[in-house]
């Protein structure tokens, strides 16, 4: 009765939301028809078309983070954060994008790679990196909470449901499209996903363009109403986004490695020739504009004059629900309901890539690594494959329930949880895979320890950091720092200035230091190739 009810009280929204959930399991059962191993459900067969692929690509970068939670960090931050992630990240992922696509692709084809574990591992001739890699990407966990949490914040507010009850559909749903059609269901499904997020997002950014209507200076001087420091691009009452070196160095840094998550640097290898994926490219970065532009909700809210008092949950401040009221502020019922389906649709289409890519590693780059010649090696090399697929779509399941055990009990800032693990993984594969694409004959003993130097420095700053704000909230971290010597004088005093609370910075850090151990083998790679 309490479901009938809650239809009946919504019936516009819950009309399309599962017009949208029958759309997707049809597309999903289409992918199904044409998986049936580990290749076609990590990969599919090189036959997908490059606007598709383009539209998945776009989709899967921008993600519920995007739509959903970043704005809440231009609301708090102001300007800086508008210019960490929306320039200076924006522009990292481009680069990125444009520079490493067509030598991701050539290398993947030559070594006949499924997964980026084993891409890497095929690079450099190494099992043991292979594994390091597949374990690693195991922590986009981290980033799957962050996005059925923010999914979950969106049903509240709109169909009624509790958390966990939003918890139960969106895995359930999620996790059972692409059990069933793997890569095919995933490329599918976001290309329907990344053309509503892209009217939809094109609709919100215009619902605010009426604030410039006489230039910029009337949105600065409203931001300076709240606090002058809004309107700086750092802003230094900010522990996030307090200095050019944060905002600007570590937002490009940060945005280039972002690419190199399992779920964006793979697509290249589902398409056969480089010049679909120039055209993939090209349609992806069309796209991410109009998505990068929604940051400018954040100042859109300000604008708006919507009292603090309505981003308050459970008597506590939340940033991550200013998208959704701006959204309910704005927009009829009617369209405030199409446009909440959009929102969910966002965040599935970064899940179900992250699911692909994760649950393929599993199969391919742990399962059939560990058990190949021993376990299997009476077994023809279709029936490990068919097996790896098996053990692809059980880890699946396993993987929903870790999810959910964790976002019932969310921490408090999803976006920075969701980064602190994304962050590990880019961090530690940003280096191997960029010089290996550029770099031809640089090895495994030189990239095997930058890897490990760049996973344990972002480790070990993250850790130092956090357990000392866990352990002691008061701790006075401008003591803790104060032999830092150079660092310290490079920034600011203030330990907040040193970037730590913000996960980029000591992800910058860590592929700093990567580059610095990794430089050696390159150089002497170089001479002696001459």
């Amino acid at each position: 009765m309490r479901y009938i009810n809650l239809i009946t009280e919504n019936p516009v929204v819950w009309g399309l939301f599962f017009v949208y959930l029958v759309g997707t399991m049809w597309l999903a059962w289409l992918g199904h028809k044409k998986t049936d191993d580990i290749e076609s459900f990590a990969l599919g067969k090189g036959d997908m078309n490059p606007v598709v692929v383009g539209v998945t690509l776009a989709a899967s970068i921008a993600s519920t983070a995007t739509f959903v939670i970043n704005p809440g960090f231009v609301y708090v931050h102001g300007m800086s954060a508008l210019m960490h992630y929306g320039v200076a990240a924006g522009l990292g992922i481009f680069t990125a994008l444009i520079v490493l696509s067509i030598g991701f692709l050539r290398v993947g084809k030559a070594t006949k790679a499924l997964t980026l574990p084993q891409w890497v591992g095929q690079r450099y001739g190494s099992k043991a990196m292979e594994v390091l890699f597949a374990a690693l990407n195991l922590l986009s966990i981290t980033f799957m909470v962050l996005i059925v949490g923010a999914l979950s914040l969106v049903m509240q507010k709109t169909l009624g449901l509790s958390n966990v009850e939003s918890l139960v559909l969106i895995i359930g749903f999620v996790f059972s499209y692409i059990f069933l059609g793997g890569t095919y269901a995933h490329a599918y499904t976001n290309t329907l996903q990344g053309i509503l997020m892209f009217f939809v997002g094109a609709i919100i950014v215009a619902s605010g363009l009426h604030f410039f209507g006489d230039g910029f200076a009337p949105v600065m001087d409203k931001l300076a109403e709240t606090s002058p420091n809004l309107t700086k691009m750092a802003n230094p009452e900010s522990v996030l986004f307090g200095t050019p070196f944060v905002v600007w160095v570590c937002g490009f840094v940060i945005g280039f490695a972002l690419v190199c998550q399992p779920h964006i640097i793979i697509k290249p290898l589902y398409l056969k020739e480089e010049k679909q994926v120039w055209q993939s490219v090209g349609v992806c970065l069309a796209v991410s504009v109009v998505f990068t532009s929604l940051l400018l909700v954040g100042l859109y809210a300000h604008m708006m004059d919507i009292p603090r008092e309505a981003f308050m949950a459970d008597g506590k401040f939340k940033q991550d629900l200013v998208m959704t009221v701006y959204l309910t502020e704005t927009f009829s019922p009617g369209l405030l309901a199409f446009i909440t389906v959009v929102l969910l649709a966002a965040g599935m289409s970064t899940l179900d890539g992250i699911l692909v890519a994760l649950s393929s590693i599993a199969g391919n780059d742990l399962f059939l690594n560990l058990t190949r010649n021993n376990l299997l090696k009476d077994k023809t090399p279709k029936e490990q494959s068919r097996l790896a697929h098996h053990v692809s779509q059980g880890v699946l399941v396993a993987m929903g329930v870790v999810t959910f055990l964790i976002a019932m009990n969310p921490p408090e800032l999803l976006g920075i949880f969701g980064q602190i693990g994304v962050y590990a993984i880019v961090a530690t594969c940003a280096v191997p895979i960029t010089f290996g694409i550029f770099f031809p004959k640089v090895g495994k003993n030189t990239m095997f320890p930058a890897a490990l130097v760049a996973l344990g420095v972002y480790l070990g700053l993250t850790g130092w950091y956090y357990s000392a704000i866990f352990s002691d909230p008061v701790v006075n971290l401008n003591e803790v720092v104060a032999g830092w010597g150079p660092l310290v004088y490079l920034f600011d005093t203030n330990a907040a200035q040193l970037g730590f609370p913000n996960p980029a910075v000591p992800a910058v850090y860590a592929i700093f230091a990567s580059v610095l151990v990794a430089a050696p083998g390159v150089v002497m790679s170089v001479v002696n190739s001459d």
